[in-house]
């Protein structure tokens, strides 16, 4: 089977979209199929191209066996929506130019959480005569409307149109929640052809480990209590609950010894940044991207791994893909997601809930899992048994099989 996989991520960029892809790829070429991707030149989230490459119409290489090209794409910031939809937009129209010249492929896959993606994903189809595969992984755009993003109502009414149009054409949708498939199933959508595949984690790099003894010497945390944030810092995050938790928890004589680990970019880390020196937030320490196979060192160092996002109810549907890492690693979450997540957390027995954009709540969780040692030990050791349900490679297999059957079925046809 010839996979043709339309992403705007892919590695070397580290966001959540990316690793998935690459995982389930990279495990896909492993069994024997062939794999093309259509990607962007790596740029995310500062908008800036990466060491290494150029902006130009056409480039390839080879990752993992996989054949990767990259095609030219306007280029932002993860900050402006109407900058971002041109971005969104460039690339829908360069991948679908760039799709005629990758011969004799079985299927085709567009990802969200964008869906200009899906929409290049559905026109690659049509142009070769073969199934679309929507892989769902946000609710877009409804996240649009959860963050504030955009209010225009018209524009979002067209765009749901558009989503829904998109959902009907897929011979196979790839839900990452049961809550998404929930979701389309009330707006009219057969619920036969929507497969769950949840996210998951690469058991070989995400594991119990040490802290890494640089890192502790080189950020002063030797004898501190590390809690830590590992992702994008956008507007979906809600960052600031954590600036305020620091704030409540420096005043108070017993927790001298906490610190908070913020690693990663977005279009929110400035304004956290001049939040917290404006602040004098002492024990927020913040940290840019690293490269992908530095990042468990900087896992390494959590004593808790926070995990949040705003409070709305559309993020009840959401399961943050740090959750499988974080188990993974062993590392105990406190969570500020309701709903599907906030089950899984609770079912293993990997961590402590809190309610979202509450500081108050953070730190009573967090100040429970520090002074708790035997609490602590036990959702440490329960997280990488709970990972084991959610391995990168099985997942990557199941998925394999639901594309095989998606097109068995399409020759029938």
């Amino acid at each position: 089977m010839h996979i043709l996989f339309l992403t705007d991520n892919f590695p070397p960029e580290v966001n959540a979209p990316a690793s998935r892809t690459f995982e389930h790829c990279r495990e896909w070429v492993a069994a024997g199929h062939k794999v093309t991707v259509i990607t962007c030149v790596p740029n995310f989230p500062k908008g800036k191209v990466f060491g290494g490459y150029r902006n130009w119409p056409w480039q390839r290489e080879e990752m993992s066996g996989i054949s990767v090209i990259r095609v030219w794409s306007y280029i932002t910031a993860n900050e402006g929506f109407a900058r971002r939809v041109v971005d969104y937009l460039s690339y829908m129209v360069t991948a679908i130019m760039a799709a005629p010249f990758v011969r004799n492929v079985d299927l085709v896959i567009g990802t969200s959480p964008q869906f200009f993606t899906a929409c290049a994903a559905y026109c690659v189809s049509r142009l070769k005569r073969i199934p679309f595969v929507f892989e769902l992984r946000d609710l877009w755009p409804e996240s649009i409307k959860a963050v504030g993003a955009m209010n225009h109502s018209d524009i979002l009414s067209y765009l749901e149109t558009l989503e829904i149009f998109l959902y009907r054409k897929a011979a196979l949708i790839v839900s990452v929640t049961n809550s998404f498939r929930e979701n389309l199933g009330a707006r009219g959508i057969d619920v036969s052809k929507i497969r769950v595949i949840t996210n998951g984690v690469d058991a070989n790099s995400f594991n119990p480990r040490s802290k890494d003894s640089e890192l502790v010497d080189r950020y002063g945390l030797e004898d501190k209590f590390v809690a830590g944030y590992i992702g994008t810092h956008g507007m979906a995050h809600a960052l600031d609950t954590i600036l305020d938790a620091a704030e409540l928890l420096q005043s108070t004589e017993d927790s001298r010894d906490v610190r908070f680990l913020l690693l990663g970019d977005g279009a929110g880390k400035a304004e956290l940044m001049a939040q917290a020196k404006q602040r004098d937030l002492s024990t927020v320490i913040f940290i840019d991207t690293v490269p992908k196979h530095e990042v468990v060192r900087y896992w390494s160092l959590l004593d808790a791994s926070i995990i949040h996002l705003k409070k709305s109810e559309l993020f009840r549907s959401v399961i943050p893909s740090k959750l499988f890492e974080s188990m993974g690693m062993g590392i105990p979450v406190l969570l500020g997601v309701e709903g599907e997540a906030a089950g899984i957390v609770q079912s293993e027995d990997v961590g402590l809930v809190f309610e979202a954009q509450s500081a108050e709540a953070l730190c009573h969780r967090l100040n429970e899992l520090r002074r708790d040692n035997d609490l602590r030990m036990r959702l440490s050791q329960n997280g990488p048994v709970a990972a084991r349900n959610y391995d990168r490679k099985a997942l990557a297999i199941v998925m394999a099989k639901a594309l095989q059957e998606t097109l068995e079925t399409s020759k029938r046809r």
